[in-house]
């Protein structure tokens, strides 16, 4: 044991003096920045960066010639996500592989190794489904709680005497994101020919908002028929207001409900997930018999149903 002690401290001075020697005594010549050993105007550009830069030029061939898919620019657009579309499926495709990697391991050294590394990669693609799903759900609630301000502040640009257009501009400039970006739409889509009242509509259906389509439609008529618009929006966001309080107060009421329905749909798959990681023997007969096959494929449609039963229980809709 002391020998072995003695040599450890023997191996580490040695590593010392290397150290020194190499950092200190005689350091390596200073290497000159590659920005300073490039021409100017010439950009710099790493074997890692030109190997990204092919593989996003071949993804966006792809998505073209697929009209984008479920990762297209109008879905990232609407979600929020600020990055090109070519780009987002790249991460997607990089996460479905540090999964992969990750089901590989977790069963390394036997069969199962390749059926998890097959289930955690299409992960992968779902993930960034919901991912997508989880932000367009969220950002069309946001703007849905902004549209009493929205109107108001409307309103009040028309009343201070502004024209519609510029009203709306204001909103885009003054308003909080996802009303401001909505509202910014609008005005490019203006200003580039599109009729004004096409572009809010437009607007209330990507929102999915029956609010706003009716403050749409409410504008439409002015333009067509006349009138004090600031008026007419003041009440718009009246009628908003109060339906935002019974929205409000029905999804407090309806809010142990949906959560009790969350725990139940995440429990079974996380009880099936650990044991698969913790002891992937005991599922195996599921997997090597024709009666396992038979059982996985009854819970997996008994869970659909219970899921679609569910979600259609505590969705109070209004």
């Amino acid at each position: 044991m002391t020998i072995a002690i003695f040599g450890l401290g023997v191996l580490a001075a040695l590593f010392a003096l290397l150290a020194v020697v190499v950092f200190v005594v005689a350091p390596p010549a200073p290497r000159v920045a590659v920005e300073r050993r490039l021409a100017p105007g010439t950009q710099y550009e790493s074997r890692l960066t030109r190997a990204t830069n092919r593989t996003v030029k071949t993804i966006e061939g792809a998505m073209r010639r697929r009209d984008g898919g479920a990762f297209g620019e109008e879905s990232l657009e609407l979600a929020g996500v600020r990055m090109q579309p070519s780009a987002f499926v790249l991460v997607t495709f990089s996460v479905s592989a540090v999964l992969a990697v990750i089901g590989v391991v977790i069963g390394f050294g036997s069969w199962w190794s390749l059926i998890l590394g097959v289930v955690f990669a299409a992960m992968g693609p779902l993930f960034a489904r919901l991912y997508l799903a989880f932000r367009v759900s969220s950002r069309r609630a946001k703007f849905a709680e902004q549209l009493d301000d929205t109107m108001q502040l409307l309103a009040g640009n028309l009343r201070a005497g502004h024209g519609l257009v510029q009203a709306i501009d204001s909103v885009a400039r003054d308003g909080d994101a996802p009303t401001s970006e909505e509202f910014a739409r609008i005005v490019n889509q203006s200003r580039i020919g599109r009729d004004l009242n096409e572009a809010l509509e437009d607007t209330a259906q990507r929102m999915q908002s029956d609010d706003f389509k009716w403050a749409a439609q409410a504008i439409a008529i002015n333009r067509s028929t006349g009138g004090n618009l600031a008026e007419v929006l003041y009440g718009v966001a009246a009628t908003i207001r109060e339906r935002n309080e019974i929205r409000l107060k029905v999804r407090s009421l309806s809010a142990e409900g949906r959560l009790s329905a969350i725990i139940l749909l995440l429990l079974p798959v996380a009880v099936f997930l650990g044991v698969l990681i913790l002891q992937p023997a005991y599922f195996a007969p599921f997997f090597t018999t024709l009666l396992g096959w038979v059982a996985l494929v009854v819970a997996v449609i008994l869970m659909i149903i219970g899921v679609v039963w569910m979600l259609a229980v505590v969705r109070v809709r209004f």
